[in-house]
């Protein structure tokens, strides 16, 4: 499978599409929205929850960074950023951040450069034409002097180079670096399995793990390269706390859509030889394991690394309607549709999409009335060492 050409997030702004299903990444501060809230506006709350976890995390960076540099231009790259309301979020949260640090230090507002990346395939049209709304929103926020903030796109794949040398200060990348640059060799005998699981074989999980150091390393090589000494990277990857590869705190979700995947082959309804090889090229690493990679490839400092969780349902925890509860399976299946469905269609074809995420919906609904269902989530903070 050519990942590069495969995955995207479902473009457009339709009931199925990224734009509309970004539930993992926002926090809406207030959650008492009215009884007729929809429910892919639920689906925004974790997502950016996520992000304002990380918030304090891309303030200090930016700090250090005007302390030891005080930069006449700023130039900010976000690696991943997928499309839909999200996006200009991110570049909201960090373009905010350097502002407060600026006046807090007696300083205007440098002129800042915004570099977005994702794949060819990302709906970069659908960010374009959100920026007139963006400048104007940010002008009430902040007032003068954010008439010098130029948004960009960079279509490509972040395990190669991106920008010139020494061209970039900040980079910021969420919810991206688990997916890896291809499906791992080696998986013939995870039959089954559309991901790491534990039934697995050691076998399985090695190769796995193999391909997310040289992805990762490669990750950290390139942009070494592309940050100026002192510049700052902050990255959250979706990730777990346990040293077991295969724990259900990370594969579970799609041991589930394993699950609707082989009732499927049991009814006849897909051949079996199609689900044996089919492998999702993703890895979620645990703390120990992005630490290691940053300190063997040598070039960072790293100054923060946290894990924190977030629950699957949207409303988990916060006051919102009854009925946006209820719907926590419904809203998971629409996100992994949002985020899967290019992998399906490209093995499966599209004609079992619909089907399958129906029964999804079904499964994820029961296990998160019966369980503790959560995402971990691994942030770094790093340092370019001169």
């Amino acid at each position: 499978m050519e990942v590069v050409q495969v995955l995207c997030m479902k473009e457009g702004t339709g009931d199925s599409s990224y734009a509309e299903n970004s539930l993992l990444q926002v926090i809406i501060d207030d959650c008492r929205f009215s009884k007729n809230i929809s429910v892919t506006i639920s689906a925004l709350v974790v997502q950016r929850k996520v992000i304002s976890l990380t918030k304090p995390i891309i303030e200090e960076a930016i700090t250090n960074l005007y302390c030891n540099n005080l930069p006449a231009s700023l130039h900010i790259a976000d690696l991943g950023c997928s499309s839909g309301p999200n996006t200009l979020f991110v570049v909201s949260e960090v373009v905010t951040a350097v502002d407060k640090v600026c006046k807090k230090m007696g300083h205007r507002l440098p002129e800042i450069q915004v570099f977005l990346n994702d794949l060819p395939g990302n709906d970069f049209n659908s960010i374009f034409k959100s920026l007139p709304n963006f400048q104007k929103d940010l002008q009430k926020t902040m007032g003068a002097g954010v008439e010098s903030c130029f948004v960009t796109g960079v279509p490509g794949t972040f395990y190669g180079r991106l920008f010139p040398s020494k061209s970039l200060q900040f980079i910021h990348s969420s919810y991206s670096l688990q997916w890896l640059s291809q499906v791992p060799e080696g998986l013939e005998s995870n039959k089954g399995n559309i991901y790491m699981a534990s039934s697995s074989g050691p076998c399985v999980l090695k190769a796995y793990y193999q391909q997310f150091q040289k992805d990762f390393s490669m990750f950290l090589r390139y942009r070494s390269q592309e940050l100026v000494e002192g510049g700052s990277m902050v990255l959250t990857i979706l990730g777990r706390r346990s040293d077991d590869p295969s724990s259900k705190e990370c594969c579970y979700i799609w041991e589930l859509l394993a699950v609707a995947l082989n009732d499927m082959v049991a009814e006849g309804l897909i051949e079996e030889e199609k689900i044996d090889s089919f492998n999702i090229p993703n890895y979620t690493p645990s703390p120990t394991e992005v630490k290691r990679e940053v300190e063997k490839e040598g070039s960072f400092t790293i100054n923060r690394l946290e894990v924190f969780e977030v629950n699957w349902n949207a409303y988990y925890g916060e006051f919102c309607p009854l009925d946006a509860r209820k719907e926590g399976g419904y809203n998971v299946a629409k996100m992994m549709r949002a985020v899967a469905e290019a992998l399906l269609v490209s093995h499966f074809g599209d004609g079992i999409v619909d089907e399958v995420f129906s029964r999804y919906k079904n499964i994820v609904a029961d296990r998160m009335s019966r369980e503790k269902t959560e995402f971990v989530n691994v942030s770094i903070s790093i340092t370019r060492r001169g």
